[in-house]
C-alpha cells in the first residue's frame, strides 16, 4: 500500500516536470552528485527525528540504495525556526556553496505563521532562479500533514502547500508532495498516520524515512522502502568515547538501571567513575514522567537511560503516544545530539508481561524505533538476572 501511494504521488508531480539529470547522473556513478536539502526544524538534525539524523540523512541511504554505484553526498541545511526570507538570505553560504547538482526545498511551516503569501512566492521563485543560474536543478516539497492548532489552522496550512504547487507548476518543477503521501496514510488508518509523528508538528523518524522515500521516488521515478534500517551505530559514542578516555561519566537512569549502570560499565571498564542521578518513577503517571522529561536538558549527563515501567496504563493510544514521545523528545538535547540517550523495554527487567503491559511493550517499541533510539532488551528464553543482560547489552554495542 504505502509503496503504491507513493508511485501514485510520483506520477501526478511528473507530469508537467522534464526528467532530473541528477537522475541519470546517480544511475551512471561516473562522476560525484551533490544534493542540499534546505529547509527549517522539520529539515534540519533536531530531537524529534533522534538527534543524529533527519530526512536528507535518509534520502542519501534511499538514493545509494537504488543506484549503489553512485558517488553521492547530501548535504542537511535545515535549521529550526527558518523561513523563505532567512533561506534566502543564507542560500550562498549554506546551499551554492556546495555546488550541488539539485536543491531540494523544502519551507512553510514558519512562513505560514507571519509570511505573506505573495512574499513565500517570491522567495520561493527568487531561491529556484538562483539554484538554477548555479546549474543545480530544484525539487520543491510540499510539508507534511500536522495536528490542527490555532497557531497552525488546516486552511492556512493548505494555502501555503498550494502556493509550493502553484510555483512548481509555473517554474516546471518536480514536487515531492510530502503532504499527500502522509494523508494518504492518514486516511487509510489515522492511528498509523499519528505514528508518524513526534509533535503536533514534526515527524519523527518514521515520518522522515517517509520524506526520504517521498523525495527518491520524486527524483528517480522508483520507489524504494527504508523501513528495515535500524537506528545509527554506534549507539553509546558519547558515553564510549568518555570511558576510553579515562574521563567519569554522568548518567540519568530510571530505575532499576540507576543501580544496574556502574556494576555493568565496570565490568567492561574497571575502576570507571560513573555517577548516576535517579530518574524517579514510584507512584508516577506517564503524564508526571513527560513532566520530569521538560527538565532533562537542564541536568549535566552523557547518558539518559529510559525505562518506562510496563504497568503504566496503555487505555488511551494516543494519550500514550503523546506522552511517551515526550519523555524521549525532553530527554534529547534540542538539535545535534550532545549525548546518549537509550530507552529500555519492559521486558527487559521483567521477562514475563500481562496482557496489557504486553499492549503497552508493543506500542513502546514503535515508538523508540521511530524516534531512532537504540532499545534494551531481552532475548526470548532469556532468564539472567538484569545486571547480566545489561553488561551483555553494553559489550555487544560497544564501539
Amino acid at each position: 500500500m504505502r509503496t503504491l501511494i507513493l508511485f501514485l504521488c510520483c506520477c501526478a508531480n511528473l507530469l508537467a516536470a522534464a526528467p532530473l539529470k541528477t537522475a541519470a547522473l546517480l544511475a551512471a556513478g561516473n562522476e560525484s552528485v551533490c544534493i542540499v536539502c534546505i529547509g527549517d526544524s522539520i529539515t534540519g538534525v533536531y530531537y524529534h527525528s533522534g538527534g543524529r539524523r533527519a530526512y536528507p540523512e535518509m534520502l542519501q541511504l534511499a538514493l545509494q540504495q537504488l543506484y549503489p554505484q553512485s558517488q553521492l553526498s547530501v548535504h542537511n541545511a535545515g535549521i529550526s525556526g527558518d523561513t523563505t526570507t532567512g533561506g534566502l538570505k543564507r542560500l550562498e553560504r549554506d546551499v551554492l556553496a556546495y555546488k550541488p547538482h539539485l536543491v531540494t526545498i523544502m519551507f512553510g511551516m514558519n512562513d505560514l505563521v507571519g509570511t505573506p503569501v505573495d512574499v513565500f512566492k517570491k522567495n520561493l521563485r527568487e531561491m529556484i532562479a538562483r539554484c538554477r543560474s548555479s546549474g543545480a536543478e530544484v525539487v520543491l516539497c510540499t510539508q507534511n500533514s500536522i495536528v490542527e492548532t490555532p497557531q497552525r489552522p488546516f486552511a492556512r496550512l493548505a494555502e501555503f502547500r498550494n502556493a509550493i504547487r502553484e510555483v512548481a507548476k509555473d517554474e516546471a518543477l518536480v514536487v515531492a508532495d510530502c503532504f499527500a503521501t502522509f494523508e494518504a496514510v492518514h486516511a487509510a488508518d489515522a492511528a498509523e498516520w499519528n505514528l508518524l509523528l513526534s509533535d503536533t508538528i514534526h515527524p519523527n523518524m518514521a515520518g522522515h524515512k517517509l520524506f526520504a522515500e517521498t523525495l527518491a521516488q520524486a527524483i528517480t521515478g522508483r520507489s524504494v522502502s527504508l523501513q528495515e534500517i535500524g537506528p545509527p551505530t554506534p549507539v553509546l559514542p558519547h558515553t564510549f568515547a568518555k570511558l576510553k578516555a579515562g574521563q567519569p561519566i554522568q548518567v540519568l537512569a530510571m530505575p532499576p538501571y540507576d543501580a544496574l549502570i556502574t556494576p555493568a560499565v565496570q565490568r567492561l571498564y574497571p575502576g570507571a567513575v560513573v555517577k548516576v542521578t535517579p530518574w524517579p518513577v514510584a507512584g508516577q503517571t506517564l503524564a508526571q514522567l513527560e513532566l520530569f522529561a521538560r527538565k532533562v536538558r537542564s541536568l549535566a549527563h552523557d547518558l539518559v537511560l529510559i525505562a518506562v515501567p510496563a504497568e503504566l496504563p496503555l487505555q488511551d493510544q494516543v494519550q500514550f503516544h503523546h506522552d511517551y514521545s515526550w519523555i524521549m523528545n525532553g530527554s534529547l538535547s534540542f538539535g545535534v545530539q550532545q549525548w546518549d540517550v537509550v530507552v529500555a523495554l519492559p521486558s527487559a527487567a521483567k521477562p514475563t508481561l500481562s496482557k496489557e503491559e504486553s499492549r503497552h511493550e508493543v506500542l513502546a517499541q514503535r515508538l523508540i524505533k521511530a524516534q531512532d533510539l537504540s532499545m534494551i532488551t531481552r532475548h526470548s528464553g532469556d532468564t539472567s538476572p538484569l545486571l547480566e543482560v545489561l553488561s551483555t547489552w553494553l559489550s555487544q554495542h560497544q564501539p
